[in-house]
């Protein structure tokens, strides 16, 4: 997946908790926007944040390997496009 579509994700009004899949078959959910970073060439997500949203540990992930992006309450994400 794209780093500009995965941080469309993150940059949603309101953030809505989310879950990333990744190829090897792991998945991480994202409950808070603070807790994942993206760029070109990696994504970080926080895992285990406590009561003040610091994360325990991360992981590390190149985008080509996110397969897909869904909300944590099992809805379906609308594909996204550029310029949306």
């Amino acid at each position: 997946m794209r780093a500009d579509e995965i941080s469309k994700h993150l940059r949603r009004q309101p953030f809505r908790p989310i879950r990333v899949h990744v190829s090897d078959g792991s998945s991480y959910d994202v409950r808070h926007p603070e807790l994942m970073f993206v760029s070109r060439s990696e994504v970080v997500i926080g895992l285990d944040p406590g009561t003040d949203v610091i994360p325990e540990r991360s992981v590390y992930c190149d985008p080509v390997h996110i397969t897909r992006i869904e909300p944590i309450n099992g809805e379906s994400v609308p594909a996204m496009r550029p310029g949306t």
